[in-house]
């Protein structure tokens, strides 16, 4: 059994995605439609940056979708048992099973890139990563932190690998605990508190812009980051991509879903080998294939 996963924001790069549109007819068709659909050259961007316009919450998630894609069709579509997305890319890994046309997904998260950046300016914030703590130690510095603002789990990304999300106050005050406590804390180069309560304005306006989505039954299994286990339709799909702006990305879970039905072959499709680095630390047995430039494809 094998599966796809896909990228999140951060993954992007100047260049991303050139290399599959020179060699690949149904890569460049790729790219040519998103630019009709959203209206400016989206293509020039992720071939010529300025890595300033490209790491824009708004214009990063499309274009790191429009990659994935454009690297799932120069593949060939080729099909698989299962499919998942760290945070964006839950939405790639959605147009991968067919549940939401790609034409509809890319301007919905160029909006939701926007509802991001928007509450990101009305309730600031940062994230950090904490590194070689586990879990219910993690919990307990936020917990503990939570006297100096708003602070949350964001990321449960793989063993030793946590993201906290909130007030710069509490993130400042996780990293202080953590490196009392003997781990590191890293913090992050982000637009916002992503994947925590000041995101809810953004939640808000995701959920309100899903009704007008058309979604479908997917055609494999897609796996969610809000639950860690499989979707089963479309109402929940709605449900769970708008609390997906508030609540954890629960990936180590999601992975270790898939790996509990057999799976054990993985493709990553789009920028970057984030999700490859990842699956070492949770299983490193499982076979992680990348698949982001002409170069990656037989």
């Amino acid at each position: 059994m094998n599966a796809h996963i896909f990228p999140g924001q951060g993954a992007q790069y100047v260049g991303m995605g050139k290399s599959l549109c020179e060699k690949f007819p149904a890569a460049r068709e790729v790219f040519e439609a998103a630019n009709r659909l959203l209206g400016f050259d989206l293509a020039k961007v992720c071939f010529d940056g300025p890595i300033e316009e490209l790491t824009r919450t708004d214009v990063s998630q499309p274009c790191i979708l429009t990659c994935s894609i454009a690297a799932l069709r120069a593949m060939g579509n080729l099909p698989c048992h299962a499919a998942a997305g760290l945070s964006l890319g839950e939405y790639t890994a959605l147009v991968c099973a067919g549940a939401i046309d790609f034409e509809e997904a890319l301007p919905l998260v160029r909006d939701r890139g926007r509802y991001m950046q928007e509450a990101a300016l009305e309730r600031p914030g940062t994230m950090a990563s904490v590194l070689g703590m586990d879990r219910s130690k993690v919990e307990d510095i936020v917990a503990r932190a939570a006297a100096a603002g708003v602070v949350a789990v964001a990321n449960l990304n793989a063993p030793g690998q946590i993201v906290v999300s909130g007030e710069g106050a509490a993130v400042d005050e996780v990293c202080r605990l953590a490196k009392e406590a003997g781990s590191k804390a890293l913090k992050l180069n982000v637009a916002g508190a992503f994947h925590s309560p000041l995101m809810e304005s953004g939640r808000a306006k995701l959920e309100k812009r899903l009704e007008s989505v058309k979604i479908a039954a997917p055609k494999c299994i897609v796996v969610s980051n809000v639950t860690g286990q499989p979707v089963s339709g479309p109402d929940e799909i709605r449900q769970l991509l708008a609390r997906q702006v508030t609540s954890p990305v629960l990936w180590e879970n999601c992975m270790r879903t898939m790996l509990a039905m057999g799976i054990k072959d993985f493709a990553e499709i789009g920028p970057g080998k984030v999700l490859a680095g990842l699956m070492r630390r949770i299983e490193p047995s499982a076979a992680v294939r990348n698949i982001d430039g002409a170069e990656t494809i037989a």
